[in-house]
């Protein structure tokens, strides 16, 4: 695998530290009043969600990671863990719960996904920014709440839990961010 220094790595990168696999974050060149300038980065583990700062000198190098990124279908979900299958060699491979737990909240099955892979191995999947999903379950909204921002709590056909405008109600699609799980609007068909 290939080195880089400190001053060339770039949000979005992919690095190997200590053999395991970070993704970065974000990445701060920063200048002290006295001696050396260092590179702040905020990594994330690729298989366990962990997230870490790491400060290095202009001089200092990490080995770059090389992903390979596929289309899969989510199959199902058994005892071992999630089952996907390569889109284009239908190889079938599992993600287990720790790894990809709470993303499986935003993936249908029979959905087609971006999975990663590192070195031919599965490392995660590959969430867009958004999702639609249709509500299988919603609150009653109390009569009279209308006037205000009022939320109530609602059930998607993954089983998520999310919060959702009094208007909202059971069999409507929504749209929702895979970043912070938030209401972004209805769909309409």
């Amino acid at each position: 695998m290939a080195s880089t220094r400190a001053p060339e790595i770039k949000k979005g990168m992919a690095v190997v530290i200590d053999g395991e696999i970070w993704f970065v974050m974000k990445r701060d060149h920063v200048t002290p009043g006295k001696g050396q300038a260092l590179h702040h980065v905020n990594l994330k583990n690729l298989k366990s969600g962990n997230q870490k700062n790491l400060r290095l000198g202009s001089n200092d190098t990490v080995e770059v990671a090389y992903l390979d990124r596929k289309q899969c279908q989510y199959l199902y979900k058994d005892t071992q863990g999630f089952v996907f299958m390569d889109e284009e060699s239908y190889d079938q491979f599992f993600l287990t719960d720790d790894v990809v737990g709470e993303l499986m909240d935003f993936i249908k099955e029979n959905e087609s996904v971006q999975v990663t892979f590192h070195d031919g191995a599965p490392l995660t999947v590959d969430l867009p920014t958004s999702v639609v999903l249709e509500l299988t379950d919603a609150e009653e909204a109390i009569r009279g709440d209308t006037a205000t921002n009022v939320t109530k709590n609602a059930t998607t056909e993954t089983g998520m839990q999310v919060k959702v405008p009094a208007h909202i109600k059971a069999g409507d699609k929504v749209k929702i961010s895979t970043e912070d799980r938030s209401f972004l609007g209805r769909v309409n068909d």
